[in-house]
């Protein structure tokens, strides 16, 4: 029987793997406690990819009206290229597309070539480049899809 992969929405219990993902993940990783708030705000989809109950990867999001902000993805390295993401971010589309969400936006580092072909591989455009974004300086490439 194969692995199982589910994707359900984050709870607290699964937030030390998130941040520990986190970590490994980005130059300037979120602290615990940013995920933390956001699993208590309003207007969140927050979600976990598992595998075996074993988070592997994540998705935090804020959305708005018409308007849905990807703030983190990321996923285990062992498990990159293996769907992981494509699959958190096919369940954003659906919720997109349950709440009449016209837009997703989301900011990607200018240097992070991989990351801006993956999200066009979604149909995301590059939108504009928010210089000095990141706290090391670096600019940001906004990225835009419409629904």
């Amino acid at each position: 029987m194969p692995d199982k992969l589910t994707i359900e929405p984050a709870m607290p219990a699964d937030l030390t793997t998130v941040h520990d993902i986190e970590q490994i993940s980005f130059p300037a990783p979120w602290r615990i406690e940013f995920f933390a708030s956001e699993l208590l705000a309003k207007g969140r989809f927050n979600v976990v990819a598992k595998r075996n109950g074993v988070v592997i990867g994540y998705l935090f999001s804020m959305w708005i009206f018409e308007e849905l902000h990807v703030n983190k993805i990321a996923v285990v390295p062992e498990e990159r290229r293996r769907g992981i993401a494509d699959a958190l971010m096919d369940r954003c589309f659906d919720f997109a597309r349950e709440h009449e969400v016209e837009l997703i936006t989301l900011e990607v580092r200018q240097s992070n070539k991989g990351a801006q072909d993956f999200y066009r591989h979604l149909d995301f455009q590059d939108s504009y480049v928010r210089p000095r974004y990141y706290p090391d300086g670096e600019a940001a490439v906004v990225m835009t899809r419409e629904m």
